[in-house]
């Protein structure tokens, strides 16, 4: 099921996107991460311990944590569709950030959309 967490369109038309072919690996969980991805179109599924939990479409975000907390990434981010995503690295991270503070607060709810569904997931509040 595609995640109906919030999105963000700032990226809709950044001209360096890369193209994934479905079933490509984007990143390992446990390596080091260095940025994060917009999805511009197609779907990205997270997998955590080789369950799927969230498949990511356009709009959506990814790989924040790593831009964060500077730790090995949690999960592997894998192409479920051909996908076109756009990479943001920890410089332009702050960039936007600095620039457009509502980037910022759609981070925040992307986060907390996805703690709440793991803690439903997991019988919590």
């Amino acid at each position: 099921m595609t995640s109906t967490a919030p999105g963000t369109n700032l990226f809709a038309n950044a001209e360096d996107a890369v193209t994934f072919a479905a079933g490509s690996a984007i990143f390992a969980q446990g390596e080091v991460g260095n940025a994060m991805y917009v999805v511009q179109e197609g779907e990205v599924d997270i997998v955590v311990n080789g369950v799927t939990v969230e498949t990511v479409g356009p709009n959506g975000l990814f790989g924040e944590l790593a831009l964060i907390d500077q730790e090995p990434r949690s999960s592997s981010a894998i192409a479920r569709t051909e996908c076109r995503l756009v990479a943001v690295d920890q410089t332009r991270f702050m960039m936007m950030l600095r620039q457009t503070p509502f980037f910022a607060i759609q981070v925040l709810k992307i986060m907390a959309h996805r703690l709440r569904a793991t803690d439903s997931r997991l019988g919590g509040g």
